[in-house]
């Protein structure tokens, strides 16, 4: 009798073993594995976090801008990491960031819409206006004035800037351009002023469009937009 009381006791334990060895693999692959791919972070990653990285990109006027760098992913958030060299240059969105972008590498503060005592603006850069895509116009500079412009269609702008270009027939000087954002231009009286914005901390590339245009080694040569015009570092007065 105590045998089969042994044997009883010890099936029973088995029986008991397996059930409970079931019920926890059932739950390893329903609340555990299951809920890391669903709800942990697979699931966060496929079904939250993907789904949350695309929801940001809801096309925002200040998304990824300079006046909210950090949306995103930063001022280029929007840009893919292999994106082109125009992707990847900033953006402002309104000309108070593009001014605060300017001054943090070369004097822009106070921003105005008109130049002041400075008188009317003189160059190429004064046709520049809604045939550009040119939205607003800021002065910043008291001897040496610096202009910024806000753009709209960037595509219609370095079309406009290289006819520009084609209508001196070679003439000008084929080491300048116009320093460029993705949404914003600076020109300046000041050749220091436009260089430091080609340093490689600023992150803005000049739009030079001359058939000439032929930069030392070592400098950059970007395709923009527009065939015949290029984006570089490059930069001579």
């Amino acid at each position: 009798m105590r045998t089969t009381s042994l044997l009883a006791s010890v099936t029973a334990v088995t029986a008991l073993l397996t059930l409970t060895a079931c019920g926890g693999g059932g739950d390893t692959a329903a609340g555990g594995a299951g809920v890391g791919v669903v709800g942990g972070a697979g699931g966060d990653s496929v079904a939250g976090g993907g789904g949350n990285a695309n929801g940001t990109g809801d096309g925002g006027p200040n998304e990824g801008t300079l006046d909210n760098p950090r949306k995103n992913g930063g001022v280029n958030g929007n840009a893919p990491k292999n994106g082109t060299a125009f992707q990847q240059l900033p953006r402002a969105a309104t000309m108070a960031a593009a001014a605060r972008f300017v001054n943090g590498f070369t004097k822009c503060d106070p921003i105005s819409a008109d130049r002041g005592s400075g008188g009317p603006s003189e160059g190429p850069e004064a046709e520049y206006g809604p045939s550009y895509s040119v939205t607003e116009v800021g002065y910043c500079g008291r001897r040496n004035v610096t202009t910024i412009y806000m753009i709209k269609d960037p595509k219609v702008f370095q079309t406009a800037f290289k006819a520009q270009v084609d209508a001196k027939k070679g003439s000008g000087n084929p080491n300048s351009g116009i320093v460029i954002g993705q949404d914003f231009a600076m020109g300046s009286e000041s050749s220091e002023a436009m260089s430091a914005l080609l340093k490689p901390q600023a992150g803005l590339l000049m739009l030079n469009c001359h058939p000439d245009f032929n930069p030392p080694s070592g400098f950059r040569k970007e395709p923009a937009l527009v065939k015949g015009c290029v984006l570089t570092d490059y930069y001579k007065d």
